[in-house]
C-alpha cells in the first residue's frame, strides 16, 4: 500500500513578476542569476577566501577526515525495502561515491555480512553517459514488483530525468518510459499506464514551478498524446495522480494541492471524478476498504466536531454514500501529537508523540470494528516504522535512536511485542559520559517551550561551555531525538553541549502547534528560538560569547532572523540553504508555494508583517552582529542560493568584517551530492562553530 501522494517540493524557477522600488533597488539581485559567470565568479572568491581560513587549521583537515570515515563506514545500518521475494537498499560509501542499487533476500540481509547484487551502479552509469548523476528515488510497480521509474538528478537537483527500469533484468527498459529533466510527480496505474504529472511545455506550469496539469500515459504513445485527467489553477502549488492498493482493494485518485496546507481530492472511476467530501486541511489514505482521514482543522460533520490532528476511520463506500459516523483512532491532547501510519496485511501502526517522545499503538479492523493495543518501545527517542509486505505479511521493520542511542534496526510482528535484531549501528563515539535532559523555558507570549539537551553528565555550570542550538519551527515538522555519530565527533567529543528547540511552527504538538506560528504569527517562533537561548544563558549552561545558532532551510531563515534580532545572544550563526529575502521569496524556484507558511509579500498588509523579521531588510551598518556563515548549495532548485550570496554580499559591503561564505557547486537542497561532499560542508560548519564558540576564544571579536 502506498502513502497518500506527497508533491515533491521542489519547484521550477518562475519568472519575476514586475519590480516594486525596494526591489529595484536591490543592488544585489544579480547574484540570483544562478550560474551567470558574474555570480558564480563571485561564489568562486568567497569559497577562495574560506578555503584560506582552513588551509592551515589542522583540527578541519582532521574533522573533515573523521567524518568521511563516519559517513563511509561500512558498518552503518543499510535500510531496506522489501520488494517480491527481495530487499532492496541503496549504499553510498568510499567505493561508490554517487552509490550502488542493490538486492539481496531478507535470510540473508540478516547475517552479519550479507552477499548483495548490484541492481545499478550509479557511478558506472554516470561514466558510461558522462553525466553528474544523483540517484534519487525509484517509483516501483506494487505488488509485482517487475518494473520501477528510476529518478537521476544532475548534481543533486530536484528536477530529475526518469527511465523505466526492469528489476528483472536489471537494465533499462530499451523504449520504455522516459521523461525528460522536470520536477515530476509520476505513479503506476498498471504496467502499461502511468499517471504523470510535470512540464508538458509553455503554461502547463504553476506558479510554483509545479505541474499545474496531470495526465494518463499509455506507453508506446507519445507523451503529448497523454489524456488529461485534471487541470489546476495556475496559482495552485501543484496536482498529480496517484493509485491506491491494499488487500486487493485498488483505487485511483487525483490530489489538487491549492497551497501547501490545503487541498481537494478526487475519486477517479473510470473517466468520472469525484470530489471527496472532506476538510481542506486533510489527507486521505487507506486500509482494505477503511478511508483514514487525518483532519488538520477542526471538523464538524455528522453532529460531531472532530479535532484538528485526530485520525479518523470509515467505509469508505459508506463515505461516499453520505455515512459520516466515524470511528476515532487517535484524538490529540495538549501535549500528545499524530506523527504518522504504516501498514501491514491486517494492522494500522500509528506513531504519535507525547511531550516530543515517541509512542506506537496497533489498530486491528475485524470487517466491522477497530481494536487497539500499545506497542511497547525501547526508547524514547526518535521511532521510525515500516511495513515489510503489506499485502502478505503483518511483519515490519522498526528502528529507533535517540541522540545517544545508535540505531537499531529490528523484525517486528504486528500483535505482539516479538522483535528479532536485525542490525545494530557502531558507536561513533564514547556515549557514556553524556546525558539527555528535556527542559521547558516560558517564551515571550507565556507559552511553555520544550527543549532537549545533551551535555557532559559533569558539565559545570559556569557559562563557559560551547553550546550550539538548533532550531527548524516551520511546516509541521517535529525534531525528535535521534543519533548522529558526525555530531559526536564534531561537537560533543570536543566537549561541546548540543541543543534542540521544540519551537513552535513544528509538529511536535500536531497540527496547533504549527499554526500557532504561522503568517503573522511567525514572530513567535522566533520569540521561542530566542526564549531558548536565554534559558541556556541564565542557566549558565553557557554564555553569549558561547553560545551558537544553526538551521537549514525554513530554518536557515531561523537562524537569520537570530542573527539581526538578537545579536545580543550568540557570537556564532550558521545559515544553511537558507531564506532570507522575504520580499522576493515567493518569486524564486520554489518560494510561491509557500506563501501558505509565511505570507504573500506583495500583499502589502501581509508584507507589514514579513517586513518586521525578514533578515535580508533587517541587516544594517555599524550593528554588531555574531560571527556568520551561510552555506548552500548551486544545484538547489528548492531554495533559491541567491537567499545566502545576497545577505553575505549585503553584509560585507555594509562593511561586516566576520561573515563566511561557501557554495558547493552542486549537492541540492540537501547542500551536498556525496559523502564527500557532506563530509567537507559539516567539517566547514563545525570548524567554524567550534572556533567561535570554544572556551578560550576570548579573542574572538563579535562584530
Amino acid at each position: 500500500m502506498k502513502p497518500q501522494l506527497t508533491l515533491i517540493a521542489a519547484l521550477c524557477m518562475v519568472g519575476a513578476s514586475s519590480l516594486t522600488l525596494a526591489q529595484a533597488e536591490d543592488k544585489h539581485q544579480w547574484l540570483e542569476d544562478v550560474s551567470g559567470d558574474k555570480a558564480l565568479n563571485w561564489v568562486k572568491d568567497q569559497n577562495k577566501v574560506t578555503r584560506s581560513k582552513l588551509d592551515n587549521d589542522a583540527g578541519f583537515a582532521k574533522l573533515k577526515a573523521d567524518l568521511q570515515v563516519v559517513l563511509d563506514s561500512k558498518d552503518r545500518i543499510p535500510g531496506i525495502r522489501k520488494m517480491g521475494d527481495a530487499v532492496y537498499n541503496f549504499w553510498m560509501d568510499a567505493e561508490h561515491p554517487r552509490g550502488v542499487w542493490r538486492k539481496t533476500t531478507l535470510e540473508e540481509y540478516k547475517k552479519a555480512q550479507p552477499k548483495w547484487e548490484v541492481v545499478l551502479d550509479v557511478d558506472a552509469l554516470a561514466k558510461a553517459e558522462n553525466e553528474n548523476w544523483v540517484y534519487k528515488a525509484s517509483v516501483c510497480r506494487e505488488p509485482v514488483y517487475d518494473r520501477c521509474l528510476i529518478e537521476l538528478s544532475r548534481g543533486g537537483a530536484d528536477a530529475v530525468v526518469t527511465r523505466e527500469f526492469d528489476l528483472s533484468s536489471k537494465s533499462f527498459v530499451k523504449g520504455g518510459f522516459s521523461l525528460p529533466e522536470a520536477k515530476m510527480n509520476l505513479d503506476w496505474v498498471n504496467k502499461d499506464t502511468l499517471f504523470v504529472a510535470t512540464d508538458f511545455g509553455a503554461g502547463t506550469l504553476t506558479d510554483s514551478g509545479y505541474a499545474r496539469v496531470v495526465k494518463e500515459w499509455k506507453r508506446g504513445t507519445e507523451l503529448s498524446a497523454a489524456k488529461t485527467l485534471f487541470e489546476g489553477q495556475k496559482t495552485d502549488m501543484a496536482v498529480g495522480a496517484y493509485s491506491s492498493d491494499h488487500k486487493g482493494v485498488h483505487r485511483e485518485l487525483v490530489n489538487r494541492q491549492i497551497t501547501f496546507y490545503t487541498s481537494e481530492q478526487y475519486l477517479k472511476e473510470g473517466d468520472k471524478l469525484t470530489k471527496l467530501d472532506v476538510p481542506a486541511k486533510s489527507n486521505v489514505s487507506f486500509f482494505d476498504k477503511q478511508a483514514i482521514i487525518t483532519p488538520r482543522e477542526a471538523w464538524n460533520v455528522g453532529g460531531k466536531t472532530y479535532a484538528s490532528g485526530s485520525v479518523l476511520a470509515i467505509d469508505f463506500d459508506a463515505f461516499m454514500k453520505g455515512n459520516r459516523e466515524f470511528t476515532v483512532l487517535f484524538e490529540p491532547s495538549d501535549t500528545t501529537s499524530f506523527t504518522g501510519a504504516t501498514v501491514t496485511k491486517n494492522y494500522l501502526l500509528l506513531q504519535t508523540l507525547d511531550n516530543v517522545k515517541s509512542n506506537l499503538k496497533e489498530w486491528k479492523f475485524d470487517g466491522s470494528k477497530w481494536s487497539s493495543r500499545p506497542v511497547s518501545l525501547p526508547t524514547l527517542g526518535a521511532v521510525g516504522v515500516s511495513g515489510i509486505d503489506a499485502e502478505n505479511s503483518d511483519d515490519y521493520l522498526i528502528s529507533y535512536s535517540d541522540y545517544l542511542t545508535p540505531s537499531v534496526y529490528m523484525m517486528a510482528h504486528a500483535g505482539n511485542d516479538k522483535r528479532e535484531l536485525l542490525k545494530s549501528a557502531p558507536s561513533f563515539f564514547d556515549a557514556s559520559a553524556y546525558e539527555t535532559v528535556q527542559k521547558f523555558t516560558t517564551s515571550k507570549d507565556g507559552t511553555k517551550v520544550p527543549y532537549f539537551v545533551v551535555r557532559r553528565k559533569d558539565v559545570k555550570f559556569d557559562g563557559s561551555n560551547p553550546t550550539l542550538l538548533y532550531g527548524y519551527g516551520g511546516f509541521q515538522i517535529s525534531l525528535t531525538p535521534s543519533y548522529s555519530g558526525g555530531l559526536g565527533k564534531s561537537w560533543l567529543d570536543k566537549g561541546g553541549v548540543y541543543v534542540v528547540a521544540n519551537i513552535r511552527g513544528g509538529g511536535e504538538f500536531g497540527p496547533r502547534w504549527h499554526q500557532l506560528a504561522l503568517k503573522e504569527n511567525r514572530q513567535r517562533a522566533y520569540d521561542d528560538f530566542a526564549a531558548v537561548a536565554e534559558d541556556l544563558i541564565a542557566s549558565k549552561i553557557t554564555s553569549p560569547k558561547h553560545l551558537g545558532a544553526m538551521g537549514g532551510s525554513n530554518g536557515g531563515l531561523l537562524a537569520g532572523v537570530a542573527l539581526t534580532q538578537r545579536p545580543d545572544l550568540f557570537n556564532a550563526v550558521v545559515s544553511q540553504v537558507p531564506l532570507l529575502d522575504m520580499r522576493r521569496f515567493n518569486q524564486l524556484l520554489a518560494g510561491a508555494s509557500w506563501m501558505g507558511e509565511y505570507g504573500n509579500p506583495d500583499v502589502p498588509a501581509e508584507w507589514d508583517y514579513i517586513s518586521k523579521y525578514s533578515p535580508y531588510q533587517n541587516v544594517k551598518a555599524g550593528a554588531k552582529y555574531p560571527n556568520v556563515l551561510f552555506i548552500t548549495s548551486t544545484r538547489d532548485d528548492r531554495v533559491h542560493p541567491g537567499h545566502a550570496r545576497k545577505m553575505a554580499a549585503k553584509m560585507m559591503d555594509q562593511g561586516h568584517k566576520n561573515v563566511w561564505y561557501y557554495e558547493n557547486i552542486e549537492g541540492g537542497h540537501g547542500g551536498a551530492a556525496n559523502n564527500a561532499q557532506r563530509a567537507d560542508m559539516s567539517a566547514i560548519t563545525y570548524t567554524f562553530l567550534w572556533n567561535m564558540l570554544k572556551r578560550d576564544n576570548e579573542s574572538v571579536r563579535v562584530h
